[in-house]
């Protein structure tokens, strides 16, 4: 779907990038995808359009457990504690002085009786049943039971807290956010249309503990994997990478559902977790064209990225190239749908190329480095 237009629009710009001057007039909702073999010269391909019902049985019957495990988990948050794994509960804290405690009672998962409660290493009470008032940050932590006789750990459960406002929203505060788009703070990107994407976030937190845990929001059941994420530090600011993949992905098709991610975040015994929802198309950002400049005759010639989808005359790019004298010193951008330009004024210049989609206008990609 173009960006100001439909899917049809889109899909027209594809056909025409491709060579195609007949196009039906209107689009059913269709399956399309286009079946590749050997290229040549002219570029053969084959197009396979499955006709879908508007509402078949399957789409519905996707809506429906879509819908529904949206529902359970805006119940489970809706509540004042639950659990988010085996022996760790999320206590939502009110975080305001007025407003009460959330008591928690936990069980000593055992047949003894003489046991007793520490908290972090250290004593609170004997018996079976522990009821915990969690408000603030340090009534969090690792409750484990014990025996008396032993002084073996028979039990244990970490208690998180989620700091929520008076409203009950979610209060965020691990995370920094992104220069561009403002108040983001998790940013998922794709080099091209295959499907693999990577999300990123950043913290200013130099707590060594911090955890992340990033997935699809319909879980293992779901058709995306992400890998663990990856740490790079650079001054103060951490920023955290990991590449997801939605598998089969077909780069000629209608994306008919949108990807939810869902980011869980762990500082000590503190919880937040963030959600972005996007189609592959949307977030699409190049990597630069690979250029070379000859200087004698002002001749700028460059290539797609090598990460970017084929073929090109599917998926074609735009680019702007920025020319800057070493005499006057001010810069230039050019606009072109080529892969050669031919400068006005040869001789030195600093020459660098960026990139996009040509056909649904995707994100720029960052400038080339200097063009040799």
């Amino acid at each position: 779907m173009d960006k100001s237009g439909s899917f049809e629009g889109w899909i027209k710009q594809r056909f025409l990038a491709q060579g195609f001057l007949l196009l039906p007039e209107k689009y059913p909702k269709t399956k399309l995808c286009f079946q590749t073999g050997l290229w040549d010269q002219n570029f053969r391909a084959k197009l396979q359009l499955q006709l879908q019902p508007e509402a078949s049985q399957q789409t519905m019957s996707h809506l429906l457990c879509a819908l529904l495990s949206l529902f359970s988990f805006a119940a489970l948050l809706e509540s004042a504690q639950w659990k988010l794994q085996e022996n760790v509960l999320v206590i939502e804290s009110q975080w305001d002085a007025e407003a009460p405690a959330t008591r928690v009672e936990l069980t000593c998962d055992t047949s003894e009786e003489a046991v007793y409660w520490e908290k972090d290493s250290e004593w609170k009470q004997e018996g079976k049943t522990l009821t915990a008032a969690v408000k603030e940050l340090p009534d969090a932590g690792n409750y484990s039971c014990l025996s008396q006789e032993s002084h073996e750990l028979l039990s244990s459960t970490l208690l998180l807290i989620a700091r929520i406002d008076p409203k009950g929203q979610m209060i965020r505060g691990i995370l920094k956010s992104f220069t561009e788009p403002k108040w983001t703070f998790l940013k998922c990107e794709a080099k091209n249309y295959s499907g693999i994407f990577t999300c990123s976030w950043m913290t200013e937190n130099s707590s060594p503990n911090v955890k992340f845990t990033i997935r699809s929001l319909e879980g293992p059941q779901g058709d995306v994997s992400c890998s663990s994420p990856v740490a790079l530090t650079e001054g103060a600011v951490t920023t955290y990478t990991a590449q997801c993949h939605k598998e089969n992905f077909c780069p000629f098709a209608e994306e008919q559902q949108p990807i939810d991610i869902f980011l869980e975040v762990i500082d000590e015994v503190e919880y937040e977790n963030y959600t972005t929802s996007f189609f592959i198309r949307d977030i699409i950002k190049p990597d630069p064209p690979q250029c070379q400049y000859v200087a004698t005759n002002g001749t700028v010639t460059w290539t797609y990225p090598r990460t970017w989808s084929t073929p090109n005359s599917y998926f074609p790019l735009t680019f702007k190239v920025k020319v800057k004298s070493t005499k006057r010193h001010k810069y230039q951008v050019l606009d072109t749908e080529e892969q050669t330009l031919q400068l006005p004024a040869p001789g030195p210049a600093e020459v660098r190329l960026q990139a996009r989609d040509r056909c649904y206008l995707s994100s720029w990609s960052a400038w080339s480095s200097l063009c040799r």
